[in-house]
């Protein structure tokens, strides 16, 4: 579920786990909507990613092609950030 800074997803024994979002962006390629995000309790440089819909949704990056795409995006954001 998305809200406007975070969102929570479930980890592999059931736990909520609230994440702060980083970005959102959309792709006209691919027609999905994306949320990128970190863990909000750990001081962790790792990023997750996924796609969502209108209602908040979240769903897997389903192949190596997407995810790609988004690496990229992700790697745009990186570097706007250092040179901000």
């Amino acid at each position: 579920m998305l809200d406007s800074n975070c969102l929570y997803v479930q980890d592999e024994n059931g736990n909520e786990k609230k994440m702060t979002i980083l970005f959102t962006f959309d792709s006209e390629d691919k027609k999905k909507q994306y949320v990128v995000f970190q863990d909000a309790g750990h001081d962790t440089e790792e990023v997750f990613a996924s796609c969502y819909d209108d209602q908040g949704n979240l769903y897997p990056i389903e192949s190596e092609e997407e995810w790609e795409m988004v690496e990229e995006v992700i790697n745009t954001f990186a570097e706007d950030e250092e040179n901000a």
